[in-house]
């Protein structure tokens, strides 16, 4: 790193972070604290969380010294590039998630494109990855899968969504990923169970890494006979046909 070279250009280090309250450095590798004790410069998307981060990682880190850019829904997009003036000036910047790996189903990408065209370098740290955890333990197939974001939200558009999902997996043999805002699990498995083929595979990987994990693959007909409760518990789906 090069923290106070103003003679080089600094880098854009990506940070992930846990998937909930889990103790930093039982998910996350020795990697993410060097990196977090040498960086003051940090885009997050609320700063009150990111300063909790940075002081669960690296306690003695000086808060005072942090400076942060604001990275969310509400940012101007014209201001985006101006994030990265401290790497023109050599000094390195982080990119932070609230959960898991910057730039992942996260704002960060937009930053990370920016830093490309800036030729500024882009270093992914190791981290979790919900997406990528649950594709692992799912037993679905691991060689071709897409992430679909979230589903919609109008009562036929989703249906509609949903059996694209599956009819896609069929034609193609590839394991189809969505998430939902955490407290309509529940009416999404529910609508799962109704809309999908009964020898459809639907794995179910909720908070993941975290003392509650429960990841089931199942049949959807087997999940008529389950009863669990996802409501309010980040959860990734995943279905193949």
């Amino acid at each position: 790193m090069n923290p106070n070279n103003t003679n080089d250009t600094g880098k854009l280090y990506l940070i992930p972070t846990t998937l909930g309250e889990s103790a930093p450095l039982e998910v996350l590798p020795i990697s993410i604290k060097r990196a977090v004790e040498n960086i003051d410069y940090y885009i997050a998307e609320n700063e009150k969380t990111a300063r909790r981060f940075i002081k669960s990682i690296s306690a003695n880190k000086s808060q005072p010294d942090l400076h942060f850019e604001t990275l969310n829904k509400f940012t101007e997009p014209s201001e985006i590039p101006t994030y990265l003036n401290p790497c023109l000036n050599g000094l390195d910047v982080g990119l932070l998630s609230e959960a898991g790996c910057p730039a992942i189903a996260d704002p960060g990408a937009n930053v990370v494109r920016i830093a490309h065209d800036k030729k500024i370098q882009v270093v992914p740290l190791v981290g979790p990855s919900s997406i990528l955890l649950a594709m692992m333990a799912s037993g679905m197939n691991g060689q071709s899968f897409a992430f679909n974001g979230y589903l919609p939200i109008d009562n036929s558009e989703r249906r509609s969504t949903i059996k694209k999902f599956e009819r896609l997996s069929k034609e193609t043999e590839q394991s189809q990923i969505f998430i939902e805002t955490p407290y309509r699990n529940d009416k999404l498995l529910s609508e799962l169970t109704k809309i999908l083929q009964p020898n459809t595979q639907l794995c179910i990987a909720a908070d993941i890494s975290l003392q509650t994990e429960t990841i089931y693959t199942k049949s959807v007909l087997e999940w008529k006979k389950v009863n669990i409760d996802l409501h309010k518990r980040p959860a990734i789906f995943i279905i193949q046909a």
